[in-house]
């Protein structure tokens, strides 16, 4: 008996007719529909597996993704890496989109193509995945957050974008992208700082830790003080959070502070360790035995930040 025509180059052109490929010529509904049922699982089944499925596209044909949280990249790394794919090749696919023109948009694995152009390839492994733009931005996020390939103000400013785009909270955020809310918030804080504090925190010159002492200050003029003496001094996180302990410190409480006895170093070292830790002013009032720590916070998300910092 001849055999239906096929649909083209279509998913029923790779699925089996039926179970000894011939046409019954009898019409059976009940058949009908569990044949259908059985037809459609099938195409279910090939379908995951497409979506799965590594295959080589032309280096010249994959695009940058305007999304991507990394801006920068490290040439001798990724002259490192290139000498490693010419010669080991790329051991794992990289993840692109369809745009619709022929060309594909890099979802993950845009340093793996970088490498592999320097390399010399005219191919990539790649699996293809239609995606949104918000899930493709989220996507690119977490892949590079999970490699730790982001400097501070990359990883800040890729969870603004994503808060802004996929209109989240950071509460919300936290849970996409798998991080606590308190280091969520605290990375966010870090896109308050100028623009020449930002510069040191990408190229590494300046640390988190550095960052947070900053942050405590809160006169913007006595923050830039602190970041010139960090720099030009080479200060360390510890004398920056002395430093900053001192700066928030106005001078009438210095001139009128008590002339009594010295105050216990441990106070002030833990005084010191409170700033440093909640990036914000904190004065505690008392000695070893007994005495009051005071938290100041300017703002209700400043309150929210230090409640979770408080409450892990």
């Amino acid at each position: 008996m001849a055999r239906k025509a096929g649909l083209g180059r279509g998913l029923d052109a790779l699925l089996p007719e039926d179970d000894n490929g011939t046409d019954s010529g009898a019409w059976d509904s009940d058949a009908e529909e569990t044949t259908g049922k059985k037809r459609r699982g099938e195409q279910q089944g090939l379908l995951n597996k497409l979506h799965n499925a590594v295959v080589p596209i032309a280096i010249d044909r994959l695009t940058a993704n305007p999304g991507q949280p990394r801006k920068n990249f490290d040439e001798t790394e990724l002259r490192e890496l290139a000498d490693s794919i010419a010669e080991h090749g790329i051991i794992q696919p990289v993840i692109a989109a369809d745009s619709g023109d022929g060309s594909y948009i890099i979802i993950a694995g845009e340093r793996r193509t970088r490498a592999a152009r320097l390399a010399g390839l005219k191919e990539v492994p790649a699996i293809i995945r239609n995606y949104t733009d918000q899930k493709r931005l989220e996507v690119s996020l977490i892949e590079n957050i999970q490699r730790s390939d982001l400097n501070p103000i990359e990883e800040a400013a890729a969870y603004k974008n994503l808060m802004d785009f996929s209109h989240l909270s950071q509460e919300e955020l936290a849970v996409r992208v798998g991080k606590s809310r308190s280091a969520v918030t605290n990375a966010l804080r870090l896109l308050k700082l100028s623009a020449d504090v930002q510069k040191s925190l990408e190229d590494g010159s300046l640390s988190p830790g550095h960052a947070r002492a900053l942050l405590s200050v809160t006169d913007k003029q006595l923050r830039d003080k602190l970041f010139k003496e960090i720099s030009g001094k080479g200060l360390s996180v510890r004398e920056s959070e002395k430093r900053a302990a001192a700066l928030n410190t106005p001078a009438t409480e210095k001139e009128t502070a008590p002339s009594g006895p010295q105050r216990p170093p441990e106070i002030t070292d833990m005084e010191e360790r409170f700033i440093g830790k909640l990036g914000t002013k904190v004065s505690i009032e008392g000695g070893l035995d007994k005495g009051r720590i005071h938290i100041e916070y300017y703002s209700m998300e400043d309150l929210e930040r230090l409640y979770e910092i408080l409450g892990e």
